[in-house]
């Protein structure tokens, strides 16, 4: 199976995002999909038994707990494959960064503006003792 066939499926795409916040539990992958996907347990160790045959995650046994964790390789091959695509987005990314920081530079400038319009404010006469 290809990796675009394996990360296809949005079940597989949730786990591996579980899996990126770090090693998970057979029941606690299961607990989330189900709740989200409304797939039996059967579905789910399907689902996952797919990743791990395809490379991208592993699993071992703690006790009777089976823990599971991304397995980065297949997902740098991926990288490989995007990075010929990245230039079509990456120079939209920088422009909207560029739009963001003059947005916030604007912002900043009329604050300090007002805050020094209120500073240079000095006492009326009739004020003074």
């Amino acid at each position: 199976m290809e990796a675009f066939d394996v990360l296809g499926d949005p079940v597989r795409r949730r786990i591996l995002e579980l899996l990126a916040d770090g090693e998970q539990t057979s029941g606690a992958i299961t607990e989330v999909i189900q709740r989200e996907f409304g797939i039996s347990q059967p579905a789910v160790s399907l689902h996952l038994k797919v990743l791990r045959d395809n490379g991208f995650a592993t699993v071992r046994a703690e006790g009777t707990r089976r823990l599971y964790a991304v397995d980065v390789r297949p997902l740098q091959e991926v990288d490989l494959w995007l990075d010929r695509f990245r230039q079509f987005w990456e120079q939209r990314l920088d422009a909207l960064a560029t739009e963001l920081a003059r947005g916030k530079r604007e912002r900043r400038l009329k604050a300090e503006a007002r805050s020094s319009t209120n500073d240079d404010t000095t006492p009326r006469e009739k004020d003074k003792p």
